[in-house]
């Protein structure tokens, strides 16, 4: 009998870890341009039905309004408004997209505050505002606090996210190989992406409890992309076969972490990123396959089943 209940106990255990596993789907750049497959009203539609498939009631998309016309012209605002009509959310990613560190404090809010002109009133808005590129600022320690002030001034919080796997590189090597008119293997495509993603969790999740003793909601990173809109489907059934629990974007943001802001030499990654570097862990802090050179390799060998550049030995009588 006491066995019994030691397992009973064990099981149960087991079962709460998995369940705190959680994460919250957001897409970047929204609205994009043509990408590798479709037109961007196609991909709209398909990435709704995706996420409805996927049973995933409540994805952030992030605006970067000054794109709206120069996304094909297609319809860039409808598609917004398609996604909060399907009960998403949407939030800040500035104007045009750009460094922080390429532009003053004063420049770079000027642009934040022509995204929240856009998006002042709409249905499904919410005060989060998400850097560019993950840039807070590199080592301008000035900047970064000038412009962490202007944004907390204006209501705004970070937008952060604690999972990325580059999935904007795996959408530039499709389309650059479409282009090119190179033959894509869509099953190994679907597989590549949805096992970086699933990896870029887990990484994140084993970082986060060295970094704070416990599992925080976390906040993938996507972006509005052909390929999201072919697989995100498989993504979200892949993450809850290793234990995931997809919640909203409300829910992820209202984890205590969302107070934090670290203090580190370059200000420019995921929040458990710089967490786990002003902790003083040591690396890796970051998820190999944001590794642009062997995300490259893997997508060549997997996806266009190409064999790899030989690396020719340098002439020893060069420096």
């Amino acid at each position: 009998m006491r066995v019994l209940l030691f397992l009973l106990l064990l099981i149960t255990s087991w079962s709460g870890a998995e369940a705190q596993k959680r994460v919250a789907f957001t897409f970047d750049d929204v609205p994009r341009g043509r990408g590798a497959f479709f037109t961007p009203d196609e991909r709209t539609i398909r990435l709704i039905a995706g996420l409805h498939k996927a049973g995933v009631k409540q994805a952030a998309f992030y605006l970067v309004p000054g794109q709206i016309g120069h996304d094909d012209g297609i319809g860039g605002a409808e598609r917004i408004e398609a996604y909060v009509a399907a009960g998403h959310v949407i939030a800040d990613h500035s104007f045009t997209h750009p460094h922080l560190n390429a532009l003053s404090a004063a420049d770079y809010m000027a642009d934040v505050d022509k995204a929240e002109d856009f998006l002042k009133g709409r249905e499904g808005r919410r005060p989060w505002f998400r850097y560019p590129f993950l840039d807070e600022g590199g080592d301008d320690k000035a900047k970064v606090a000038a412009v962490r002030a202007a944004l907390k001034a204006r209501g705004l919080h970070n937008g952060y996210a604690t999972v990325d796997g580059s999935d904007w590189n795996i959408e530039s090597r499709t389309a650059d190989a479409v282009k090119a008119g190179k033959t894509i293997d869509r099953d190994a495509l679907r597989d590549l992406y949805v096992e970086t993603m699933v990896g870029a969790a887990d990484f994140a999740d084993q970082l986060a409890r060295k970094t704070w003793g416990r599992q925080p909601a976390q906040v993938i990173v996507l972006h509005e992309t052909d390929i999201a809109a072919l697989f995100i489907a498989d993504l979200a059934e892949e993450l809850r076969k290793d234990g995931w629990t997809i919640i909203t974007a409300d829910e992820a943001y209202a984890d205590p972490i969302s107070k934090l802001a670290p203090n580190v030499p370059y200000a420019n990654g995921t929040l458990v990123e710089l967490a786990a570097w002003e902790k003083g862990l040591p690396k890796p802090r970051w998820y190999e396959r944001n590794d642009i050179d062997l995300a490259n390799r893997l997508f060549d060998e997997r996806v266009l089943h190409e064999r790899p550049k030989q690396v020719q030995p340098r002439d020893k009588g060069k420096p």
